[in-house]
């Protein structure tokens, strides 16, 4: 997702929240009859927004989320048909459309109004005011690892429930019997004293015209039957079949295709271009100069520089042409900077401390380091990193002289919609966007640029254009995930207690959390300093958790190291007042052996994450030979709260740290003049199978709140890698990528990488 601050959010509450004040007018209500109005055809069986039930009693449940790999519509599907008491073998899902009913309000409320208790009174209110917000600001969002722990919990087990509580109520009055005789399961009502059992598509009719309690009767936990069970993946089979339809896979009548490219330099426009070599091209439609987008991201900034296109017979064809133009750039001002002029700058910054704001201060760090027995201190860095989704960006457009028609897999589908209208200068009612399972998004198809760009070009050659990025182009127009310094100092007593943390580094983003610790240190004082670079950036999985996650759980096992303590004790004596992070941990060292004697050249590394309302601790094993790291084995322990799809959780666990490994061992966007020097695969590479780990999972359904799990394996891989090299080399990384460095180092030796 682009960035939405909860000072933002809050703001736009104020404003759409108005209506508060009204009370009984902003609740929710029976929507189903507006809906159904809507949604056309699609509205049969329609007794709920997040339901149907047709004559043949088949539930579907409607998911306001993007489905890219992640398995969200199954789990939403669990929590629903868990709730309503359905049969899941006659459950399915589908992904609801873009429009505002299904904006994602459960994710506002959650991240706006987290902690508050509300009486049963008000939330039909409060969940009004948060529709009115989240139709809006047009958030249809699936990021941030929000999907369960916000929809699911607060829209789509509401709905199931309160659904199953209708079902009842309409058995009870066809049957003259009272309600609480009633009762379901396997998608059936049942009145035991008769011997009445009906299918819920016998009152399916009487249940739609009824208003669904926002505040139902939950089952209790040890009742549940689908979820924390395994179920089968309701995307798997289409995906395994090859009849899963990808926004690639659209084609329309008389269409054409396209390829873009912008200016190396971000903010850039074309000066001049000479497209004479690429129109006489056979196959060639035309050559579209794409204007600045004045709008995009989730609250509307600016997003993209000029672009020029090829629209042709083929996308072949156009890609061919594209690198037959020769274009001019303007000039930004930035065409000096390298990667090293941006790293002396957040150096200078850093040391000045100018203007440095505090997210932590506890104790008196001062006068701890000023009497403590030793003093810690180390620089770490990181570089920009590209999100490289295996199907690129794509999508496909029809548009017409009022109405125009997207096809696009996406993080945002109202946000898209409202965009493109906007670029088009139409109302956002008369554009139709459809969204498709995606290969990937990572945060990245959270921006609309590509959709945007699509509507334009359809437009100007006044037909159907499937707009296809090249691999070069989605490499080096990204929105990056931020290069980041961080500088730590440690203080140790007489007995090598740690007594105070001080940690400063560059440019605030969210969470607002990620650089915090869990540790019991007296004294911490940790804070930022603003260092703004000409490279866009935007979220990337796990967002400044993936940043911070390497920098705290690397400079924590230093501070071990210093103490002369084990890691894993050294962790666990700091966290005795934090008994659910202790238990992850000690998991962890428990599942990985962490006392098992490793071989000369062998290492093993630890770390502790928390983020996205999850706990993550990994185990990493690797071998040092001939100064390159194989990585051998990945413990993970995960505390989620409660795994709603657990097999969902362990392959998202396995994902997270596929994808961070690679960024570990490989990702580095590097600037040179001004532009992103990567362009594919061969120089931004990707762990291929061959690198690949063991990986084992682990869960504890500890019962705290249910917590994300996209997101959570990605930030404590790389420490855990970087610590475990540590342990065999005696070198200690500083700076990502490890691919950049000669680790030819003995173990009784000892160093430091960047």
């Amino acid at each position: 997702m682009s960035k939405l601050t909860r000072r933002a959010f809050i703001s736009a509450a104020a404003v759409a929240g108005g209506g508060v004040v009204i009370g009984i007018a902003m609740r929710p209500g029976n929507q189903v009859k507006d809906l159904a109005a809507k949604l056309g055809d699609e509205s049969e069986g329609l007794v709920h927004t997040y339901i149907k039930i047709d004559s043949d009693n088949l539930v579907t449940a409607i998911v306001p989320h993007s489905e890219m790999g992640q398995g969200v519509h199954t789990a939403l599907g669990q929590m629903l048909a868990e709730e309503l008491d359905a049969d899941w073998d006659q459950v399915k899902v589908e992904e609801a459309p873009a429009i505002g009913e299904y904006a994602t309000y459960s994710a506002g409320r959650r991240y706006l109004l987290s902690g508050i208790d509300f009486p049963n009174l008000v939330i039909p209110t409060v969940d009004g005011m948060m529709m009115n917000v989240a139709d809006m600001l047009n958030l249809q969002i699936t990021g941030g690892s929000m999907s369960v722990r916000t929809t699911g919990i607060l829209a789509m087990r509401i709905a199931g429930a309160a659904t199953r509580e209708m079902m009842q109520t309409a058995a009870a009055d066809a049957w003259g019997v009272p309600v609480d005789e009633v009762s379901t399961g396997d998608s059936h009502v049942a009145h035991g004293p008769s011997d009445r059992r009906e299918p819920y598509a016998a009152f399916a009719a009487a249940v739609a015209e009824m208003t669904p309690s926002q505040t139902p009767t939950f089952k209790d936990p040890a009742d549940y039957k689908i979820v924390g069970t395994y179920v089968p993946r309701r995307d798997i089979p289409a995906k395994v079949d090859g009849s899963a339809q990808f926004a690639l896979d659209v084609r329309l009548p008389d269409m054409a295709y396209a390829s873009v490219v912008r200016s190396p330099v971000p903010g850039g426009s074309v000066a001049a271009v000479d497209d004479a070599a690429a129109r006489a091209i056979e196959g060639v439609v035309d050559v579209v100069l794409i204007p600045q987008s004045s709008v995009g991201g989730m609250l509307g900034e600016t997003i993209s520089s000029e672009a020029v296109a090829v629209v042709a017979d083929s996308y072949w064809t156009a890609n061919r042409a594209v690198q037959a133009l020769n274009i001019t750039w303007s000039e930004t001002g930035f065409e000096s900077v390298s990667s090293d002029d941006i790293y002396a700058q957040f150096e200078r910054d850093i040391s000045a401390k100018t203007e440095r704001e505090t997210d932590r201060k506890a104790g008196e760090t001062e006068s701890a380091f000023a009497s403590a027995a030793r003093v810690l201190d180390a620089d770490y860095h990181v570089p920009f990193l590209a999100h490289t989704c295996m199907e690129p960006l794509n999508a496909t457009a029809d548009v017409k002289s009022d109405s125009a028609e997207i096809w696009v897999g996406c993080q945002n589908p109202l946000g898209f919609r409202r965009d493109v209208a906007s670029i088009l200068g139409m109302d956002p009612e008369n554009v139709t966007l459809n969204n498709h399972i995606m290969g990937g998004g990572f945060g990245r198809k959270a921006r609309p640029d590509y959709a945007m760009q699509v509507a334009l070009l359809s437009r100007a050659v006044g037909r159907p254009v499937q707009l296809i990025w090249s691999r070069e182009e989605d490499v080096r127009q990204d929105f990056y995930r931020p290069a980041v310094q961080s500088r730590f100092r440690a203080a140790f007593d007489s007995d090598d207690n740690l007594i105070a943390w001080e940690n400063t580094y560059t440019n605030k983003n969210e969470p607002i959390e990620a650089p915090l610790i869990p540790y019991s240190v007296p004294a911490q004082d940790i804070g930022y300093v603003s260092s703004p670079v000409h490279i866009p950036f935007g979220a990337w999985r796990s967002v400044d958790h993936s940043q911070h996650g390497f920098f705290t759980e690397s400079f924590i096992d230093e501070a071990a190291n210093a103490a002369g303590k084990d890691p894993y004790e050294f962790r666990a004596e700091l966290l005795q007042n934090s008994p659910r992070h202790l238990a992850v941990l000690t998991r962890v060292a428990k599942e990985a052996q962490w006392t098992r004697p490793l071989p000369a050249g062998r290492g093993r590394g630890i770390s502790l994450q928390e983020s996205f309302g999850s706990l993550v601790a990994q185990v990493v094993e690797v071998t040092v030979a001939d100064g390159q790291v194989a990585v051998e084995r990945v413990v993970a322990v995960i505390d989620p709260g409660l795994a709603v799809a657990p097999d969902g959780i362990a392959a998202q666990l396995e994902s997270g740290i596929i994808y961070g490994l690679t960024a570990a061992l490989h990702g580095e966007i590097s600037i040179e003049n001004g532009a992103v020097a990567q362009s594919n695969f061969d120089d931004y590479k990707s762990v291929r199978m061959n690198e690949a780990p063991l990986i084992e999972t682990y869960v504890i359904n500890s019962g705290h709140d249910i917590g994300g799990a996209g997101e959570p394996g990605t930030p404590g891989i790389a420490p855990a890698l970087a610590n475990a090299v540590f342990d065999a080399t005696g070198l200690r990384i500083r700076q990502l990528p490890l691919g950049n460095f000669d680790l030819n180092y003995q173990a009784e030796e000892s160093g430091v990488v960047g």
